[in-house]
């Protein structure tokens, strides 16, 4: 009769659906087995990390089967991933060849920590407390005699008195400058300063600058090493003698 369907031939179908498929495959499963082996990484660099091994920073970039691919890892922390490490800035991964990765690590400028209900939290030259964890990072001074009625992370850092802080700063500026391994910045009811320099005391006291008394004792502290010493420079002035180093009782 006119106007009559012809009834659809299923193995037709069935045909045109995998040839389709077959295309499909063709066009798409190609390029990612080409992708997948000729950007897998099989050499990894980390630079910047101080305070991490290269083995935890990867740890952490790599966290999925896909990020061994060179191509793959590039774009994600490129344009995509928001990777949260302590300490860390922010990472960058580049791509040096197919087979080969460069990750970058900026960590956070710290300038000291303070302990607080078992924890150390941590503040940068601005003041700012950055990270706060239960690990003690030995290259940053712990400042003690401070009083405070809070902490908040990611806000600035209040003490009793407005201008110590700067002293701090200041202080912790130049213990990197003079590159001295200093455990401890201490301060007193009348604000003098204490350091702890591993089994030494130094006493510097309270000055309008610690840059000429911290210069001197890079080189009282290196033939200290190694002895538990008070030394007193209180009184220091630069071009005198005015130090006194007597063994710790």
């Amino acid at each position: 009769m006119m106007g009559e369907k012809k009834p659809r031939n299923s193995n037709s179908v069935l045909k045109r659906i995998c040839r389709r498929l077959f295309i499909l495959l063709l066009v798409t499963g190609i390029p990612t087995v080409w992708i997948a082996y000729s950007f897998h990484i099989e050499k990894v660099t980390v630079v910047g990390a101080t305070r991490y091994t290269p083995d935890e920073i990867k740890d952490d970039i790599f966290q999925s089967k896909l990020d061994s691919n060179s191509l793959c890892l590039y774009l994600k922390y490129k344009y995509f991933a928001d990777l949260k490490i302590p300490f860390v800035e922010k990472i960058e991964v580049e791509m040096m060849d197919k087979h080969s990765v460069s990750i970058t690590v900026y960590e956070k400028l710290v300038a000291g920590c303070v302990e607080f209900l078992g924890e150390y939290l941590y503040f940068d030259k601005d003041g700012i407390v950055v990270e706060t964890s239960s690990k003690r990072f030995e290259d940053i001074p712990v400042i003690k005699g401070l009083k405070y009625d809070k902490i908040i992370l990611h806000e600035k850092f209040e003490v009793q008195k407005k201008e110590l802080f700067d002293v701090i700063l200041n202080i912790t500026k130049l213990i990197n400058k003079y590159e001295l391994e200093v455990d401890t910045v201490g301060f007193n009811s009348k604000y003098e300063v204490t350091l702890g320099c591993g089994g030494n005391k130094v006493l510097l006291g309270k000055k309008s600058t610690y840059d000429e008394a911290l210069a001197e004792l890079k080189n009282l502290l290196i033939e200290a090493k190694g002895m538990n010493y008070e030394i007193d420079m209180r009184k220091f002035v630069k071009g005198t003698k005015a130090i006194i180093a007597r063994p710790e009782e």
